[in-house]
């Protein structure tokens, strides 16, 4: 079965997109730490990141670097951090969060956001790529 990753990636499922390749999609978070979560994903379908080819794994680090970039230049905050769990979703994926301080790196609060602020947020920093 198509994990949730992919069904976006399919358009099954509907996301605030941030930029796109033939390769790699970049997303908010419906549950962010913090506004501007955003997930880095291969369209390619891989479980574990490492299990990505060399390929595939540079290309993804490089694209997430770009959306990095962009969200630091979008909204305000000390620094963009980057974790890779992968437990949640079976899809290799970045989470690239914009920290303001260390408890946005812990998974533990979510910030919650309207539709509007979604968008707004998402045009933000598709501005800046």
């Amino acid at each position: 079965m198509a994990s949730i990753f992919t069904k976006i990636v399919n358009g099954d499922i509907p996301c605030y997109k941030i930029a796109e390749t033939d390769a790699f999609l970049a997303f908010l978070d419906v549950n962010p730490n913090s506004k501007g979560h955003t997930l880095c994903i291969p369209k390619q379908e891989v479980d574990k990141i490492f299990d990505l080819d060399e390929s595939t794994y540079n290309g993804l680090m490089s694209f997430s670097r770009r959306v990095a970039l962009a969200i630091e230049k979008a909204l305000p905050c000390e620094r963009v951090g980057m974790s890779v769990i992968g437990l949640e979703v079976p899809h290799a994926h970045i989470h690239l969060i914009p920290l303001h301080t260390m408890e946005d790196a812990r998974f533990i609060q979510k910030e919650k956001l309207t539709t509007e602020e979604f968008q707004n947020t998402a045009k933000a920093i598709k501005d800046q790529l």
